[in-house]
């Protein structure tokens, strides 16, 4: 849930968008799933990506609009199962920083809980991050059920 703005405070305080939701597969096939930063378009999010490009340390996610989004992937930590990762130009609405890392977690004995930790500037972006952080893993839980079946 983002932070409340305290009175009259200058609107730089960062918001802070935490997500949960369980997966019905293993914590392993979500874990490979989201480590595979160049396969968005084809793993993740078929359909609402329609290519991945990696060059180095960069991902290029191109939407079905023809828009680009350039994204820093900071960390990918196999042991912890967390991703991290920057958008650094291209987004929609234009954010003056955007952090975000996913991490897997075992749920029960057959599932996983995906976590998506957004930190965005400006913070009066945050009820939109939010509905967009909801609606994208409602979707990747889909694409990872339906690839794990």
């Amino acid at each position: 849930m983002p932070h409340s703005v305290p009175e009259g405070a200058l609107g730089r305080v960062m918001a802070s968008i935490r997500h949960e939701i369980v997966i019905d597969a293993s914590p392993e096939h979500i874990w490979d799933v989201l480590r595979d930063v160049g396969a968005v378009h084809r793993r993740l999010l078929p359909g609402r990506v329609t290519d991945t490009r990696i060059e180095g340390d960069q991902r290029f996610l191109t939407f079905p609009d023809g828009h680009v989004i350039r994204e820093l992937i900071v960390a990918i930590d196999d042991e912890a199962r967390r991703l991290a990762y920057s958008v650094v130009e291209g987004a929609r609405p234009a954010i003056d920083h955007h952090h975000a890392s996913f991490e897997v977690h075992p749920e029960g004995d057959r599932a996983g809980r995906l976590i998506w930790i957004t930190d965005v500037l400006p913070h009066a972006l945050a009820p939109e991050i939010r509905i967009r952080v909801e609606r994208g893993a409602a979707e990747m839980k889909l694409a990872i059920e339906a690839a794990h079946r």
